[in-house]
């Protein structure tokens, strides 16, 4: 059902009956249940600083909303330091910006991922103006094109702190977690970058606290508003 992968982050795929992998699901679990009023089709993941683990979170993320067989793209909307590519071991020459303007079509740059019903855009090339690209007529186009193909749409997206490219995903989203690296990250940068999201009115359905310590086991637990 699955290709095999060497990338021990996709823990959720090389070892499904891992409490980190539970813990995804149940992450799966609580994000579906989050809004009863409304489907949650677009949901982006972003994190306060650097290295707080998020592109790891969504693509496991988005192999168990997969593995429940849904129909999920996962899109790597962080131009300017991309690892989706790298997660599921595939080349970025082409991406998301070569899309957004102009010089790939659709078909070009949607990605096997080597899961079942998981499909991935890379970022592409690093453009000089990437928030500019990301919130123009022609991402906004893309996106409903996409929702007539996919159950979810996911985007791992850069830090809120560090440039404005998340804060213009969100405001095409039904969603957005905010990772935080547990005894990692200060909580006035937590509090900052949720401050910027409510200021662009993005609706965040929750925090995931990421490498957390119980009994000398990495963790994660899912916090709803």
């Amino acid at each position: 059902m699955y290709r095999s992968t060497n990338n021990n982050r996709l823990v959720v795929l090389i070892n499904p009956s891992s409490v980190v992998s539970e813990a995804y699901r149940t992450l799966r679990t609580n994000i579906q249940y989050s809004s009863v009023d409304s489907r949650i089709q677009l949901l982006m993941v972003t994190s306060a600083q650097t290295g707080e683990g998020k592109s790891t979170v969504i693509s496991n993320l988005a192999v168990a909303y997969a593995m429940e067989g849904k129909r999920v793209l996962l899109i790597d909307a962080d131009l300017r330091k991309p690892s989706v590519h790298r997660i599921f071991s595939q080349t970025n020459r082409q991406g998301l910006t070569d899309l957004l303007t102009g010089m790939s079509t659709l078909d070009e740059v949607v990605k096997d991922s080597g899961v079942v019903n998981l499909s991935l855009i890379t970022s592409g090339p690093t453009p000089p103006n990437p928030a500019e690209l990301l919130g123009t007529s022609r991402m906004k186009g893309l996106i409903q094109e996409l929702k007539e193909s996919y159950d979810l749409i996911l985007f791992d997206t850069p830090p809120v702190l560090a440039v404005t490219d998340s804060l213009i995903i969100s405001s095409l989203c039904d969603g957005a977690l905010l990772v935080v690296h547990a005894g990692k990250v200060k909580k006035a940068y937590v509090r900052k970058a949720k401050e910027r999201l409510d200021f662009v009115q993005a609706r965040i359905i929750g925090a995931v606290f990421n490498q957390m310590k119980r009994q000398d086991i990495s963790f994660m637990k899912y916090y709803g508003n």
